[in-house]
Parts: C-alpha cells; structure tokens; sequence
C-alpha cells in the first residue's frame, strides 16, 4: 500500500470514529470539565478552531469540530446549568424578564420603539426561547447549498440528544382544532416537517417540562479537544497588521474576562486553521465592525482601524413581527408552550402557550386592565399566573428590512437596531390576515371551552391596544382598525435574521468575502428564518458545516499531494 493510500485510510478512520456518535468518549451535562469561566484562561493561547458565541450554531459546531481538532469557545454569557429550574416551561416569562446584569437575555429596544433580547448565556436563544422545534422548509436547505442527506443526519443528531414531541392537551387541543374550523387545513398531525396547514410540532421540553439546550450537544465533544470560557467578551478579531483589504487573513482574538482582564487566542499556524463567528444576528455584525470590517462610514468616525470596507455588513437585518391575544379562560388550563401551529405559508404563523408564570413585576398588568374594564376576569387573568392563554401570529418572511449602526466601540453595548418593521405594506397585509385568524379561532365552537362568552373578540383587541407592550404610540383607532393594531402592539418573536448575508457578506461556504481564515456561521447569513421557528436549523446548520469543515480539513491532511475528489457534499 502506497503513501498516498495509507493517507486516506487513516483520515477516513479518523473520520469514521469521530463522526459516529457511539465512538464519543465525550462527558455529561452539565458536569463539563471543559467549561470554566475566563478569568482562568490563560494570557495566550492557540487553536485549530476559535469558536465566538457558544450558542444554537456554536455548541453544535464546536462539538463536532472538537472531535478531532482542538476548539476553543467564547462565550459572553454564564452557565444555563447554575440555575437548575430557571429555564424550565413555567418560567418562559420570568426569564426573559429577568434585568440583573448577569441575566440570561440582555433587554434592549429597537430604535422602532420595541422592546427586545439578545441570548446571553452557553446554549444562546434555545436557553431563553419557547422551545419549539420544527424543520426548515425545502427551499432554505436548497439555498443554503448543504446536501439533503447531511442536512438529515444533522437534524437527527441534534434531535437524540434535546428534542421530544410536544404535548398535546386540552388548551392545545382547542386551539388545533379552531385552526381547522378557521380553515387553516389540512391536519397534518405530529411531524417536524415545514408544510401547509395545522400540524403538532416537537419541543426542547422533556416530559418534565425540563428544558434541554444547544448547550446539552457539548455532550458530543472529546474534552480533550475543547475548551469552553464563559463570560469571555471578543473585543475584536485580529489580522496581521501590515495587511489591509481583500486577501486579509484572520489570526485570533482578543477578549476580556468579568474581571476586565484582556485575553489573546490565536490560530495554530496552520492554513486550516479558522475563526468562526456564531454570535447571532446582532453579535456577528457588530464583531465584524467592530474588527474593522463594515461600512467605512460607520468605522472610521469611531476611530476603528479599518481592514476592509465591506457597506453590507450590519444591513438586510430583520425579525419576524409578533401580534396576537391574551384569552382569559373560565376553565382551568395547563402549562403549555408552543405545541400546536398553523401554518400559511408564505404569509403567518399561529401558535399558542397558555398558563405561564409571570413575573413578579408584571403585578400592575392586572390592577391596569381592571381600571379600564368592567370585566374583573380580565384582570384576574394577569395575576402571578396565566388563567388562560396566549394565541399569537407570526409574519412568515418579512420582506421589511433594515440595519444596525454601532453605538460605540464598547462590545457590550448593544448597537442601534432598526428592523422597518411593517415597512412593507404586504408585511402589514399578512399581519392582518394572521390577526383575523386569530380571531376565527378564539370565535370556533372547538375554543368555546376557554373563553369567555361575556367578552367579545373587540374587547380582547381593546385590552391588548390598552397595554404598553412596547415602546410606539397609540392611535384612536388602534383597537378598531386591524391594520393600525398590527402597528401599534407589534413585538418580537425575536427571530432576528441577516446582517452577514450569505452571497452579500459571506459566500456559500460562510466564509467572510475576501478575508481567509473567518466565517460566519448563525442566523445572521440568513436571508429569512427558515421553518416557524428556526432554532432546528440553526442547530442543524451548526452540525451541518462542522461536518463539512471536519471533513475538508482531514481530506487535506489525508490528500496533500494528491487530488481530493468532489468534498462539495460534506
């Protein structure tokens, strides 16, 4: 046997082992010996593989990158394991409303006057989210260039270790089935699959309303091969100082421990060695900026050494509105989250969640609605609990975009965020189609149990039109026009999306235009979310391209004098 075939054979050995999940030598959550906090880190370090963002794309991906490579990740955020019961079902609310400095989701406002979060915390947004879980549509896995089969494997990987069937019980039941008699059709019953008509989904949820995360598939790992710092802060990524421009080659990071202290990790000196930037749609614009790539107009004024002028960077960001009603119930209801939705495609989303704790500051939600109602079950219905539920739509594919300016050059100083919502008339369009199913479903025979005859739907839309859930003004006719309720009570579904599109910031394979040695691997290369809710994918994604990247690099080590063959597919 010659060199050259000894080479690929112990390449595809090693691949073989590190890609079949039954050979991981890897530990449990959350008893990780590879996660510590920063201020231990040492002042230098090096690395095949640095991993910015240990969040839904990054805990995957350094997983399967650190199968056979050495990985480091920077995480801005603490552990989701300190807190044991913090992130379960019930506290959905709770956390996100959680101001501590330290909290898991950092509050911010949109420069359209809506209140908003960004994940901070190892596992990112499937630590703070609703849980549910569902595929991307055909489409997006055709766009995104991955081969179906590894896209497949990768859904299912994340799925063996976070992923369970979603609950269905009496709440979920009759908003199922007022989303048949509202015509949202047909039943597809339980699938993970994108497709038209009213279906039962998974969750991240296990049977004890425990919640699992991103964070879980670091279970995956060899902890020989990784190294996980939290709370660790990349201030800016490095390239080599005398060069500046296209061709440009990134060659580490420096970051900041809680304590202020600053921390330097480089690339090995190896030509396969990459940065990989999964901070989110935020995050991954913002470090790209505040590294000296991104518009000129916006660097230079805050004194950033510019490395390449790149305008698209930060622009095309979006996120998916949220409109809906709260429904007092006269029955008892379970806890529920995101089980059942009905899907439009192309045009919204319903989906629903009742019986959630609220925080303790939310108290003056029930004594505000009894001064403007007559209806004392109104406000009994926002008290320490939800006696009741929520139904909300989603816009599909918003087509208003808009963009984010950095603020200063501090990184944990969230940056102006302008997202246009309903810029786009038919964004307002679909919202108010959303809207009117909404309210056929509250109106349905099949939801008869959890309503209130006594209260009317208007009634309903006049309590949500009264409510601050953001920070836009009111109108006189905020309750009774649909178009203007839309405007005026629209909130996050914190989907936010783009900002380092793919073909406009990155190429196909995420990797930065004209800088080697860096990619982008999150929501941020999105040009829409994929599936309802798009957390699956962003795992997926993760999974998918360390598979990818993985794969290359040990052809490369296996075929250095020799042709490689198509590795397109991953």
């Amino acid at each position: 046997m010659d060199l050259g075939s000894m080479g690929f054979l112990k390449a595809l050995l090693v691949a073989v082992y590190a890609l079949h999940p039954n050979f991981s030598h890897a530990e449990t959550a959350p008893n990780y010996s590879f996660v510590h906090e920063s201020t231990k880190a040492p002042p230098v370090s090096y690395h095949d593989y640095i991993v910015v963002g240990g969040g839904a794309a990054g805990c995957p991906l350094a997983a399967t990158l650190a199968e056979t490579a050495n990985v480091l990740v920077l995480e801005r955020g603490g552990s989701p394991y300190r807190n044991p019961g913090k992130t379960d079902k019930g506290n959905f609310l709770l956390t996100l409303s959680d101001p501590s400095p330290d909290s898991y989701a950092q509050i911010f406002v949109t420069e359209d006057g809506v209140y908003n979060h960004r994940a901070r915390v190892l596992g990112g947004g499937t630590v703070i989210n609703a849980g549910f879980y569902s595929h991307a549509e055909t489409e997006f896995v055709k766009e995104s260039g991955l081969d179906e089969a590894l896209v497949n494997d990768a859904y299912q990987w994340v799925e063996n270790k976070v992923v369970f069937k979603a609950p269905l019980l009496q709440w979920q039941t009759a908003v199922r089935d007022g989303l048949l008699e509202a015509g949202v059709l047909p039943y597809n019953g339980f699938t993970n699959e994108h497709i038209n008509g009213t279906k039962i989904g998974s969750t991240i949820f296990d049977m004890n309303d425990h919640r699992h995360s991103a964070a879980d598939l670091l279970e995956y790992a060899d902890p020989k091969n990784i190294i996980v710092y939290l709370h660790a802060t990349v201030t800016k990524i490095l390239f080599p100082t005398q060069t500046v421009g296209s061709g440009t080659r990134a060659i580490g990071v420096i970051y900041e421990d809680a304590l202020g202290e600053k921390h330097t990790a480089y690339l090995t000196n190896d030509s396969k060695s990459e940065i990989i930037v999964s901070a989110g749609a935020i995050g991954s614009s913002q470090l790209l900026m505040l590294s000296g790539i991104g518009p000129r107009s916006q660097l230079e004024p805050l004194g950033i050494k510019l490395v390449m002028d790149q305008p698209m960077v930060g622009q095309g960001i979006a996120d998916n509105t949220l409109n809906g009603l709260f429904i007092p119930s006269p029955n008892p209801v379970e806890l529920s989250l995101l089980s059942t939705v009905g899907i439009s495609l192309f045009v919204n989303y319903i989906e629903a969640g009742s019986g959630l704790n609220l925080a303790p500051s939310f108290g003056w939600i029930s004594k505000f609605l009894l001064s403007i109602s007559d209806q004392t079950t109104i406000g009994s219905f926002f008290d320490t609990r939800l006696n009741g539920g929520i139904i909300l739509q989603k816009v599909a594919r918003p087509l208003s975009t808009g963009h984010l300016e950095l603020r200063s050059t501090d990184p944990n100083e969230t940056p102006k965020v302008r997202f246009n919502y309903f810029q786009e008339p038919e964004d307002l369009r679909n919202c108010v189609q959303g809207m009117k199913t909404i309210i056929n479903v509250v109106n349905s025979k099949a939801f008869s149990k959890f309503r209130y005859q006594t209260i009317s739907t208007q009634q309903l839309l006049n309590v949500v039109a009264a409510l601050p859930l953001n920070q836009r003004p009111r109108h006189i006719d905020t309750a009774s026009s649909l178009e203007q309720f839309c405007n005026d009570t629209v909130m996050t579904f914190w989907h936010h999306h783009g900002g380092c599109q793919v073909g406009k910031v990155v190429g196909e394979d995420y990797k930065v235009i004209g800088v080697d040695g860096l990619r982008v691997i999150d929501a941020s290369t999105f040009s829409f979310t994929p599936g309802t809710n798009p957390q699956a994918t962003v795992m997926m994604l993760g999974r998918a391209m360390g598979v990818r990247i993985q794969k290359d690099r040990l052809l490369k080590e296996g075929f250095k004098n020799q042709p490689i063959g198509n590795s397109s597919n991953g």
